[in-house]
C-alpha cells in the first residue's frame, strides 16, 4: 500500500523545466535513494514530497495521519529548536508525541488517577512505543552521530552549521516518522558515524527517500533507486550497484536499439531514391509512408552526460618533473594551532611520531571529525607552523593543494576571469580548460559568488590544476560533487602519477584511489598498511592507533639498538715494545707523518642537541625553498620584475644556507656516537 504518491508533477522557472511528468509512489517500509547529476531537481522533488513546495503541474497524495519528516541540507532549525536550552533537551524534543504522554501519565499521576484503567492503557501505550527507554535513545543517537558527552549541555545557537544539521538528523531519527526524507545526510558526517546513521536506517520500519551521491551508503540503505535524468524519474530495484549494472545495460541496448532503427530509416531512404530513379512511382510512395512511420517511432538515443575530464597536463608549462624516491618525510611531527595571545601555550592536535609518502604512495588520512586531519594537510601544505619535529620535503617536490575551506575567496567576479587572474592565457584557452570541467557556453560568464557548491568545487579544481604539481594535497576533493564528477576523479587520481595525500569520508573514493592509509585519532597519526576495507576489519578485530603506534616505536627501538652494537672483536695482548732502532749515524730513523686522527666523537646527549638544531634548520630552509619555487612558477610573479627579482634574491640565498647546513649535517654525522 503506497504512503506518498506523485502523479504528473511538473515544475518549471520561467522557460526552464526542472521537472517533467514525473511519477513515482512510495510502499511503507520502502527504502528509496534517489540519484542524478547535481541540477537536474531532486532537492525540488523532496521538497514537493514534504510539502514544502506545491508542483506546477500534477498532484501529491499523502496517506491519512502520515507523519513525515525532511532533513535539507542545509539545516534550518524552527525557533523552538533553537530557544531548547541545551542540545540533548533539543532533539528529545523531536519525540513529542512521547514527550506529551509522559506528561499526561505524570498529571495523572498527581491526580490520583494511577489505578484507572485509562491510566494504565496510556502506560503501556507508551511502553509500546519506547517511551520509557527514550533518555537511553537519545544518549545513543547523538553519540551515534559524533557528539560528545561534553556536546549535550551546549545551547544549539552555539554549535556550528554542521553540527546543527547532524542534531536536526538525531531529532529526526528520534522523532522516527512514518516518512523520512533526507537530503545529503552524510555531508557532515565521519566514518563512524556514517556506518551508525546505515545501521539505524536498515533497522527502521518506516519508509525512506534519501537524495545521496555516497554509493556506499546507498549500497548500504536502500532497496531502490530513482533516477532523475532529463527532467524524467526512472525506477531500478535494487541498491546503487544493481543501479549502476542495469543503468548500463538499458544504455547499451537503448543505443543499440536506436542505431538499428538509423540503419532502417536510412535503408527506406536509400529505395525510395532508387525506385524514384526508376519511375516506379507505387513502390516509390509504399516506402516513403514506410520511413515516415519510422521517423515518427524514431526512439530517443540515451543521451551523452556531461561528465568531467581532467586534464592529463598542466595549463601551464610543461608537466611536472620526477621527484625523489621519498616525497615527504614526517618526524616526531606535532601539529596544532597557536593561540591570538602568542604568551599562551599553542594547542596540540596531534602527533606523527614516524611517517613518510614515497613516490607515487596515493595514502588516504582518515579519522573522526575533529581529529586533526585538515590540520594535518596545512601544515604539510605550509599553512599552518608547526610545533615540533620536522617536515622534510624530497628533491624536485611539486606541491599542489586543495583546500576544504569553500568559504576561502576566489579571484575574478566571474568563473572566466577567475582563471584569467591565476594565470594570463587567451580567452580561447581558458574557455576550453573550463569546459573540461564542465564551464560552457555562458557558463563561464556566472558570478563566482553565486555559484552552486557542485560549481564551486569544479572551479577550485580547475584552478588547482594550473599548475603542474607531482605532490597533491586533497582535502575533501569531492565535497558537493554528484557521481559522475566523483567517479572521474577517481579514474584521474587512479592513473596520475604524482603522490597523493587526500582526506576524505568517501569509501568508495578511499576504496578506489588509496592502497594505504594515515590514520588520524587519539593525538596519533600512525599508518596503516592497506585500503578502507582492511583498516575496518582490523579495527573491528581490536586495532587502535595508539596500539599500532606502540608497536612501531618498540620495532625502532629494537632496530636502533641492533645498529647501535658494534660487534665485539677479541685481540691477542700487546707484546713489549721493542727499543727504537738507530741509524749508522747514531740517529734514530725520520718518524713517517702521523695520518689525521678522526674527529673526537661526540657524546649521545650532545650528537641529539645538536642533530635536532641541523635538521630542524633543514626543514625550515626545505619548506621555504619549495614556496619559492613555487612563488617562481606563479605568472602574477614572472610578470612583474621587482616581485621576480626578490624571490630569486631569497632562493639563491636560502639555496646557499641550504649547502652550508647540509655541510655541518655531514661533518656531525662523522662525529656521532
Amino acid at each position: 500500500m503506497s504512503i506518498l504518491r506523485l502523479e504528473g508533477i511538473g515544475r518549471e522557472i520561467g522557460a526552464f523545466v526542472i521537472l517533467d511528468r514525473v511519477t513515482a509512489a512510495i510502499a511503507l517500509g520502502e527504502r528509496v535513494g534517489l540519484v542524478g547529476p547535481n541540477g537536474e531537481g531532486k532537492t525540488t522533488l523532496l521538497r514537493i514530497a514534504a510539502g514544502l513546495d506545491e508542483p506546477d503541474h500534477g498532484r501529491v497524495t499523502r496517506k491519512r495521519g502520515l507523519s513525515l519528516g525532511m532533513l535539507a541540507q542545509e539545516a534550518h532549525l524552527d525557533e523552538a529548536f533553537m530557544a531548547a536550552p541545551d542540545l540533548r533537551t533539543a532533539v528529545h524534543h523531536g519525540a513529542a508525541a512521547l514527550e506529551r504522554m509522559a506528561a499526561e501519565l505524570e498529571a495523572m499521576e498527581h491526580a490520583g488517577h494511577a489505578a484507572e484503567p485509562a491510566y494504565a492503557e496510556l502506560q503501556h501505550h507508551f511502553e509500546a512505543l519506547g517511551g520509557y527507554s527514550l533518555d537511553h535513545r537519545v544518549d545513543e543517537t547523538l553519540s551515534g552521530l559524533g557528539f560528545t558527552a561534553a556536546d549535550l549541555g551546549r545551547a544549539p545557537s552555539s554549535l556550528s552549521g554542521g553540527e546543527q544539521t547532524r542534531a536536526a538528523l538525531a531529532r529526526l531519527v528520534i522523532a522516527d516518522p512514518d516518512l523520512l526524507l533526507l537530503d545529503e545526510p552524510t555531508n557532515h558526517l565521519d566514518l563512524a558515524a556514517l556506518e551508525w546513521l546505515e545501521e539505524r536506517l536498515r533497522r527502521r520500519r518506516g519508509s525512506l527517500v534519501v537524495a545521496s551521491h555516497d554509493r556506499a551508503f546507498l549500497d548500504a540503505t536502500v532497496t531502490r533507486i530513482w533516477e532523475l535524468r532529463d527532467r524524467r524519474l526512472t525506477i531500478f530495484r535494487g541498491n546503487y550497484a544493481a543501479y549502476a549494472r542495469q543503468r548500463e545495460e538499458r544504455d547499451a541496448l537503448a543505443a543499440r536499439d536506436a542505431e538499428t532503427h538509423d540503419a532502417r530509416i536510412e535503408r527506406e531512404r536509400e529505395l525510395v531514391q532508387t525506385y524514384r530513379s526508376h519511375r516506379k512511382i507505387t513502390k516509390m510512395h509504399e516506402h516513403e509512408a514506410r520511413l515516415g512511420r519510422l521517423e515518427a517511432s524514431r526512439p530517443d538515443a540515451p543521451r551523452a552526460s556531461r561528465r568531467l575530464r581532467l586534464p592529463g597536463q598542466a595549463l601551464a608549462g610543461d608537466g611536472p618533473m620526477r621527484s625523489g624516491e621519498i616525497v615527504v618525510r614526517l618526524d616526531d611531527l606535532v601539529i596544532g594551532y597557536r593561540r591570538v595571545d602568542a604568551a599562551a601555550a599553542p594547542v596540540e592536535v596531534a602527533r606523527a611520531p614516524f611517517l613518510h609518502a614515497s613516490r607515487g604512495q596515493r595514502i588516504g588520512i582518515v579519522g573522526p571529525n575533529g581529529a586533526g586531519k585538515t590540520t594535518l594537510l596545512r601544515t604539510i601544505a605550509g599553512e599552518l607552523p608547526l610545533l615540533d619535529g620536522a617536515i622534510a620535503f624530497g628533491t624536485g617536490v611539486q606541491l599542489g593543494y586543495l583546500a576544504q575551506l569553500r568559504a576561502a575567496a576566489i579571484p575574478g567576479a566571474t568563473v572566466i576571469e577567475a582563471l584569467l587572474e591565476t594565470i594570463p592565457v587567451t580567452s580561447g584557452e581558458a574557455r576550453g580548460y573550463l569546459a573540461r570541467f564542465l564551464f560552457r557556453g555562458d557558463d563561464v560568464f556566472k558570478e563566482v559568488r553565486r555559484l552552486s557548491g557542485g560549481e564551486r568545487s569544479r572551479l577550485e579544481l580547475a584552478l588547482f590544476g594550473v599548475m603542474p604539481s607531482n605532490l597533491y594535497l586533497l582535502d575533501e576533493p569531492t565535497n558537493h560533487l554528484d557521481i559522475v564528477a566523483r567517479e572521474a576523479i577517481e579514474a584521474f587520481l587512479a592513473e596520475t602519477p604524482a603522490t597523493i595525500l587526500v582526506v576524505s569520508h568517501d569509501r568508495r573514493f578511499l576504496d578506489t584511489v588509496c592502497e594505504r592509509l594515515w590514520v588520524v585519532d587519539d593525538g596519533l597519526v600512525v599508518p596503516f598498511d592497506g585500503g578502507y576495507r582492511s583498516w575496518r576489519e582490523a579495527v573491528a578485530g581490536g586495532w587502535t592507533a595508539g596500539a599500532a603506534a606502540e608497536r612501531e616505536a618498540a620495532r625502532l627501538r629494537t632496530s636502533a639498538g641492533r645498529r647501535a652494537t658494534p660487534p665485539t672483536t677479541v685481540r691477542p695482548a700487546a707484546d713489549p715494545a721493542p727499543a727504537p732502532a738507530t741509524g749508522k749515524n747514531g740517529r734514530q730513523p725520520a718518524k713517517p707523518t702521523p695520518k689525521a686522527e678522526p674527529r673526537r666523537r661526540l657524546s649521545k646527549d650532545a650528537y641529539r642537541r645538536q642533530r635536532e638544531v641541523l635538521d630542524a634548520e633543514l626543514t625550515r630552509l626545505g619548506l621555504r625553498k619549495n614556496h619559492l619555487e613555487l612563488e617562481m612558477a606563479n605568472p602574477a610573479v614572472q610578470s612583474n620584475f621587482i616581485e621576480l627579482r626578490r624571490v630569486t634574491s631569497e632562493l639563491a640565498d636560502v639555496d646557499a644556507a641550504l649547502t652550508t647546513t647540509e655541510e655541518a649535517w655531514l661533518q656531525l654525522e662523522e662525529r656521532a656516537p
